[in-house]
């Protein structure tokens, strides 16, 4: 069990304790470098640059920069590790104004690389904010007192106009101009916004308008050429239906029982479709029924106040036929 922990501890000592001194002595008496994918090692000693590195891999530094230097410059000296990977930067809301005095703002991206090494170290301090200031001063001095109308619309021309303007003093500094584009144009004053959704409401309002009436005049006009067609075909049916409806009458009475159920049907649907009444009159008592309407007819005759106050007399009886009474 003893033994177990002894050989934990000796792993763990040389693992963490040996290993490092080791790679480090050896890194400082054998000086050796990895330089990565898109990166620059700048070597300065004394104020100078003796040397730099910018392909990826493992280098023997006193096969570059010499057998003193190699091993003074990891002492006295110092590495400079530079990014030469691709960076990208957005401006927002640049001032400018048009020609017509119409305060705008432009929205710029570029892309930058670092082109030279030494210069981007040691010939300005902040060679980043020199180039975005640089950017700026070019993109309102250039894009400034342009139409309104080639700011909304020509972005690409206002783009490579930045770009050649700013490319010629970045590389001073050591920073190469990669793609540069004008992403976004805008008005920076709210009430001309206002005004200018304003005025493309009521455009648009207008355009609406007009496309809503021209739609009804095209509608009317089908309507209109519809109803003509309509009318000329109702025309010419009502012209040709008696021909139609007597070529089909003649046919029917070639045979006389077709024609006299037809008529027979034509008469009892005619009658069902009246509005008129009908009286059913029994046989045999058409005279009883008309004296019996003839009553009906008389209105009654309501008595005066003498024949209410005398009683009336009871009535003789007729004298029958044939009786002989006087």
């Amino acid at each position: 069990m003893g033994s177990f922990f002894f050989s934990a501890f000796l792993t763990f000592f040389a693992c963490f304790v040996i290993v490092p001194i080791v790679l480090f002595a050896f890194t400082r008496l054998v000086p050796m470098v990895v330089v990565h994918e898109r990166q620059c090692l700048v070597f300065e000693l004394f104020g100078k640059v003796i040397g730099k590195l910018d392909e990826p891999g493992l280098h023997f530094l006193p096969l570059r920069l010499g057998v003193p230097n190699a091993w003074l410059v990891g002492f006295l000296g110092r590495c400079h590790v530079v990014d030469m990977r691709m960076d990208q930067q957005y401006l927002r809301s640049l001032p400018v104004n048009s020609e017509e005095g119409a305060p705008m703002g432009i929205g710029v991206w570029y892309e930058m690389y670092i082109s030279d090494p030494e210069a981007f170290l040691f010939r300005n301090t902040d060679p980043r904010g020199s180039l975005d200031s640089n950017v700026r001063n070019a993109t309102v001095r250039c894009l400034s007192n342009l139409h309104l109308a080639d700011m909304m619309e020509n972005r690409h021309q206002m783009s490579r106009t930045v770009r050649a303007e700013v490319s010629a003093h970045s590389s001073e500094w050591g920073y190469r101009l990669g793609s540069v584009y004008i992403r976004k144009v805008h008005f920076r004053d709210r009430t001309m916004m206002r005004q200018i959704e304003e005025k493309v409401v009521n455009r648009l309002r207008q355009v609406t308008a007009a496309i809503t009436q021209d739609g009804a005049n095209q509608v009317s006009l089908i309507r209109g050429s519809a109803d003509r067609q309509a009318a000329v075909e109702f025309a010419r049916a009502a012209a040709i239906r008696p021909q139609v409806v007597g070529e089909a009458l003649r046919q029917i009475s070639q045979d006389p029982e077709v024609a006299q159920a037809l008529f027979e049907v034509l008469e009892t649907e005619k009658i069902l479709q009246g509005q008129g009444v009908l009286t059913l009159i029994p046989s045999g008592g058409r005279q009883d029924l008309m004296v019996a309407l003839a009553a009906a007819a008389v209105p009654p005759v309501a008595p005066t106040a003498r024949e209410t106050r005398v009683p009336s007399a009871p009535a003789e009886p007729h004298p029958r036929a044939g009786t002989g009474q006087a």
